[in-house]
């Protein structure tokens, strides 16, 4: 059967999609499948379907680019699963619509039956999770898609910013090549995008899957994105988790200068500036306070955020006051060392906030 040619714009979505389920599992998370959910129906909550995974939410099953599970569950609180959603645009910004669909997926999958009272052996529990949203996008967001996004606890990681340019490139260059070569091959030997992405996940994951053969051609681009991006010499890409409820992503030109100094220094004060504006949105940037050579970390916000920042009364003290009780005031950081998550914890000290630009 002969296999409908994909367009370069989707594609490029569903390699990004497997990179960011790489970025899950390097920072403390288990990617998950299908076969990580072995309850039979009714109590089952992953499943596979043609379009991916799904997982069960109280009203529907709900497509999922990626499913990562927290390794270790905090105490007195359930297994945090996180739901991540990738969008691979070139000019348009990622709007509300997208971020309103995240907020009803989330709702719905934490609102699940707690138990299955009309099955037999009644009253079996369902196990809960702590289910939460984030979206990738390579293009930004629009405010109203932050404001709605803010207000309900949906994470957003802006790829468009300079710092990620190596991401998006690896990406785009290894998704245009696989569909030059869908393009130059036969209608019934082009491989099913399911297959494309199982192979990936072999190199990249270490999830081998035994319908993931491909040709040369359709190989050699995808192993040499697994290659660069596990060599993160110059790829510096990973998760933080600030004392707010949204995800960071920091991106950085030489990752391990600042891996080998965490695990030197796991808790460590560090000074937080803005830096000009050279972006179409605001880029902030961490380094070590005692030691700000030796590393650079940087991350956007979302505008509505850094405005509010930005636009409080010109007394330095009210901003760092702001900034120590929220969201900066505290980072963690997972790497994982083997089976092994290291935990870093970057503190940001008052006073040593600088607005620049």
């Amino acid at each position: 059967m002969a296999v409908k040619l994909i367009g370069k714009g989707p594609l490029r979505g569903y390699l990004l999609e497997e990179v960011l389920a790489w970025l899950l599992r390097s920072s403390g998370f288990e990617v998950l499948t299908a076969n990580d959910d072995k309850d039979k129906e009714p109590w089952k909550v992953l499943k596979e379907d043609k379009n991916g995974l799904l997982v069960r939410g109280r009203g529907a099953w709900h497509q999922v680019d990626a499913l990562g599970q927290f390794r270790y569950v905090p105490p007195f609180s359930l297994p945090v699963r996180l739901f991540v959603e990738a969008k691979y645009l070139t000019s348009t910004r990622v709007g509300l619509p997208t971020v309103r669909n995240g907020h009803g997926v989330i709702h719905d999958v934490n609102e699940g039956e707690t138990t299955t009272l009309t099955a037999a052996g009644t009253g079996r529990p369902r196990t809960r999770y702590c289910y939460n949203y984030a979206i990738f996008s390579t293009s930004g967001f629009s405010k109203e898609a932050q404001d709605y996004a803010l207000a309900h606890q949906i994470s957003l990681i802006d790829l468009s910013a300079p710092d990620f340019a190596v991401l998006r490139d690896l990406v785009r260059i290894a998704a245009d090549t696989i569909h030059a070569a869908l393009e130059a091959a036969p209608a019934g030997e082009r491989p099913k995008v399911h297959q494309i992405r199982a192979y990936l996940r072999g190199p990249l994951l270490d999830m081998y899957a035994e319908d993931a053969y491909l040709p040369d051609q359709f190989r050699e681009p995808l192993d040499e994105l697994a290659q660069a991006l596990h060599s993160r010499s110059t790829l510096g890409l990973v998760l933080a988790f600030p004392a707010a409820p949204f995800v960071l992503g920091l991106a950085s030109n030489d990752l391990y200068g600042f891996v080998n100094y965490a695990r030197e220094h796991p808790t460590h004060a560090v000074r937080v500036r803005r830096l000009p504006q050279s972006a179409s949105h605001p880029v902030w940037e961490l380094r070590s306070a005692e030691h700000p050579d030796v590393y650079a970390l940087r991350f956007s916000l979302p505008e509505r955020v850094e405005s509010w920042i930005v636009e409080q009364d010109e007394g330095m003290p009210s901003r760092t006051r702001y900034v120590k009780r929220s969201m900066l005031s505290t980072m963690t950081l997972y790497w994982m060392d083997g089976e092994h998550a290291q935990t870093f914890q970057l503190r940001y000290e008052p006073g040593e906030l600088r607005l620049a630009g």
